[in-house]
C-alpha cells in the first residue's frame, strides 16, 4: 500500500530557518514516477545552507544559476558539480535565498532501477549527493520543480525525536567550514562519510 502522502499538498511546514528545515526534512521520502517504474527514498542526511553563508550558492544573492534558492519553500533547486547533479529542496520563505542540500538516502522501493542507474548497489547506492540524484534521476530539467506535484514528489513523515538525529558540519566545503549545519540519521548506514557528533 503506498504511504500516506502527508502535507504534499502544501510547505508551511518547510517554511522555517534553513537549519530547523534540514533537520525536519530527515524521514520525509522523495517519490519518483517513471511511468512504468516508481523510485522512493528515504532522506537520511542534509545539510543547511541561505544566503547569509559563505558556502551557500545564495551568498552572492540571486542569479540565473541560483535563481530557485530564492523562490517559495517546497521547490526543487538542482545543480551540477564536477559532472554530477544535486539537488536542494527549498526552505524558508520566497526571497531570501536558503535550501537544505539532500545529501544521502535510504531506499524504498525501485531500488533495481537505482542500481542499473548507478552501476552498482548496497549502500553506495544513495549515500553522497551526487549518487541520490543519478540513482533518482534528477536533472537540471528538474530545477525549479514544485516537489507538491509528480513526477517527483516529497512526501512528509513525522519529526523523528531529537535523539536519533546527529548534528556536525558540513563536507566538502572551504568556508563556514565549523557551523554545525549538517543533520543526519543516527546509525544510518546509508549517511556519507565525514564529521559526526551528537547534538
Amino acid at each position: 500500500m503506498p504511504p500516506e502522502r502527508t502535507g504534499v499538498e502544501g510547505f508551511d511546514w518547510l517554511d522555517a530557518p534553513t537549519e530547523l528545515a534540514a533537520r525536519r526534512l530527515l524521514g520525509c521520502e522523495l517519490e519518483h514516477d517513471l511511468g512504468r517504474e516508481v523510485l522512493r527514498v528515504r532522506i537520511v542526511e542534509t545539510e543547511a545552507y541561505d544566503q547569509d553563508d559563505e558556502a551557500s550558492h545564495a551568498f552572492r544573492g540571486p542569479t540565473a544559476r541560483n535563481a530557485t534558492m530564492f523562490g517559495a519553500a517546497g521547490h526543487l533547486y538542482v545543480y551540477r558539480i564536477h559532472g554530477h547533479h544535486c539537488c536542494n529542496v527549498v526552505t524558508g520563505r520566497a526571497g531570501y535565498g536558503q535550501g537544505a542540500l539532500v545529501r544521502a538516502a535510504e531506499p524504498i522501493l525501485g531500488e533495481p532501477v537505482m542500481s542499473s542507474r548507478r552501476g552498482r548497489g548496497g549502500y553506495e547506492l544513495t549515500n553522497g549527493p551526487g549518487k541520490v540524484c543519478q540513482a533518482l534521476g534528477i536533472t537540471s530539467e528538474l530545477d525549479g520543480h514544485d516537489l507538491a506535484h509528480p513526477p517527483l514528489r516529497l512526501v512528509r513523515r513525522p519529526p523523528l525525536p531529537d535523539d536519533e538525529i546527529v548534528v556536525s558540519t558540513r563536507i566538502g566545503i572551504s568556508r563556514a567550514v565549523d557551523a554545525p549545519r549538517r543533520f543526519h540519521v543516527l546509525g544510518n548506514p546509508y549517511v556519507s562519510k565525514g564529521r559526526q557528533s551528537r547534538g
